[in-house]
């Protein structure tokens, strides 16, 4: 029986559905250093039933900007974060490597970040969640964002 619940947490749950997140996430996120740190909060925040549709619904432009305090603002919804991140960390890592595989993400050793290539021959499908989480998450620092969001960083 085990066996069977595996298999269908395999299929929703697998890096060539949520790689597309990750890919988003760094396509629009800029001014934050050592950006790597901040991929264990993609999917667990993006696939969240409550912040998922939040972040997809997030306003951007002249008329309206939403913020991580706006979009997160009701702090008794992160009481399962820290197990999500938990959760989802080795889904993370499998869908950074088919992200570089597919040359959407390049790593910048140096400053422990990673990188959108526009040029990628392989079609990314925008994911809007994860699009507008790495908008908001822009400009902030890494230590102030796990602070915000009461996670430890593993």
């Amino acid at each position: 029986m085990s066996s069977v619940i595996d298999a269908l947490y395999q299929l929703k749950y697998n890096p060539f559905k949520y790689g597309e997140h990750i890919a988003s996430f760094y396509s629009t996120i800029q001014n934050v250093e050592k950006n790597l740190l901040l991929a264990p909060l993609i999917i667990p925040l993006c696939t969240h039933p409550t912040f998922g549709t939040s972040l997809s619904s997030a306003v951007f432009g002249e008329k309206k900007k939403s913020s991580i305090w706006t979009i997160f603002n009701d702090r008794a919804k992160f009481y399962d974060l820290q197990e999500r991140i938990s959760e989802f960390q080795s889904l993370t890592e499998q869908c950074i490597q088919f992200c570089l595989t597919n040359d959407w993400l390049a790593i910048d050793d140096k400053n422990l970040s990673l990188e959108y290539i526009t040029t990628s021959d392989q079609k990314l499908t925008l994911q809007k969640n994860a699009a507008n989480f790495g908008k908001l998450v822009s400009g902030h620092s890494v230590i102030e964002l796990y602070a915000f969001l009461g996670v430890k960083p593993r």
